[in-house]
C-alpha cells in the first residue's frame, strides 16, 4: 500500500468578451477554486513529507506530533488561498464590470462565494474519499479484528459534511471579507481546524461526526442569514409560492 496523505479535512481563469455571460462567469470559479486547494494541498503535503523524512520515525509520539501539525498546517493553508481567492475574484470582478460596460455586475460576490466553495469542496471531498474507495475493492475485511464495521458508511458521511462546510464557510469567509468582519473570517478558519482535528477521534465515529454535524447545521444557518435568508422567504420557498424569491431579492454587490 502507498503513501497516503493524512491530512486531507479530514481535505485557468476565463474572461469572456462582451457581450458578457453570467453562465461563463459561474463556471470559471469552481475550476479555479480547485486549481487553489490542489496547490495549499500540494505545500502542506510537502511540508508534511519533509518532516516526516527528518524526524524519528521510531518516536510514536513524534510521528502523532508531526501528524497533528501537517493537519493544522494544511487547514491554516487552505484558508490563507481562500482569502488570496477572494482578492483573485475581486480583481476579476472590477475587470469584468469595465468588460461588460455595466453598472452593477450580473453576478455578485455572494453567488461567486457559493460557486467557488463548491469546486473547494468537491475537491476536497475527492481527495478525502479517493484512498477509502480504492481500498474498498480489498483484500481485506473491514472489522476482522474487531474494529468497527462502520468505516466506510462513517467515511462517507464526513465527506458530504466537508463538501456542504467548504460551501457555508465560502459565503460567510467572502461575507466577512466584503463587510471587514474579521471576526467572521476568524470563525471560519476556527471551525475548519476544529472539524479537521475531531477526526483524530476516530475510530471513536460518534465523537467526530456528531460534533462535525452540529457544527454543520450552525454553519448552515450562518451562511443562509448571510445570504439574505429569512424564516418567510424559506417558508414561500417550501411551500413553492414564491420560487424564485432568491433571484427577486438578489442586489448585485
Amino acid at each position: 500500500m502507498g503513501i497516503k496523505n493524512p491530512f486531507i479535512d479530514g481535505e485557468v481563469l476565463s474572461f469572456t468578451s462582451p457581450p458578457f455571460s453570467p453562465c461563463d462567469s459561474l463556471c470559471a470559479p469552481p475550476l479555479l477554486r480547485a486549481f487553489f486547494w490542489l496547490v495549499s494541498l500540494l505545500l502542506a503535503s510537502l511540508v508534511w513529507f519533509i518532516s516526516v523524512q527528518i524526524s524519528n520515525k521510531d518516536s510514536a509520539a513524534q510521528q502523532k506530533g508531526l501528524l497533528i501539525f501537517g493537519v493544522v498546517l494544511s487547514v491554516l493553508l487552505q484558508e490563507t488561498f481562500r482569502f488570496a481567492y477572494y482578492k483573485l475574484l475581486k480583481k476579476a470582478n472590477e475587470g469584468l464590470l469595465t468588460l461588460s460596460q455595466e453598472e452593477t455586475m450580473p453576478i455578485s460576490i455572494r453567488q461567486l462565494a457559493y460557486v467557488s466553495g463548491l469546486g473547494f469542496g468537491f475537491m476536497s471531498g475527492a481527495f478525502s474519499v479517493v484512498n477509502i474507495l480504492a481500498d474498498s475493492v480489498g483484500p481485506g475485511t473491514i472489522g476482522i479484528h474487531g474494529d468497527s464495521q462502520h468505516y466506510f458508511l462513517s467515511s462517507a458521511f464526513m465527506t458530504m459534511a466537508i463538501i456542504l462546510l467548504h460551501m457555508f464557510w465560502g459565503v460567510i469567509f467572502f461575507d466577512g471579507c466584503e463587510r471587514q468582519r474579521w471576526w467572521a473570517v476568524a470563525a471560519v478558519v476556527v471551525s475548519h481546524l476544529v472539524v479537521s482535528c475531531l477526526t483524530f477521534q476516530n475510530p471513536q465515529y460518534v465523537g467526530s461526526l456528531v460534533p462535525t454535524y452540529v457544527i454543520l447545521l450552525a454553519m448552515a444557518a450562518w451562511a443562509f442569514h448571510t445570504a439574505g435568508g429569512s424564516l418567510r422567504n424559506l417558508k414561500l420557498c417550501l411551500t413553492c409560492k414564491d420560487t424564485d424569491f432568491l433571484l427577486a431579492n438578489h442586489r448585485p454587490r
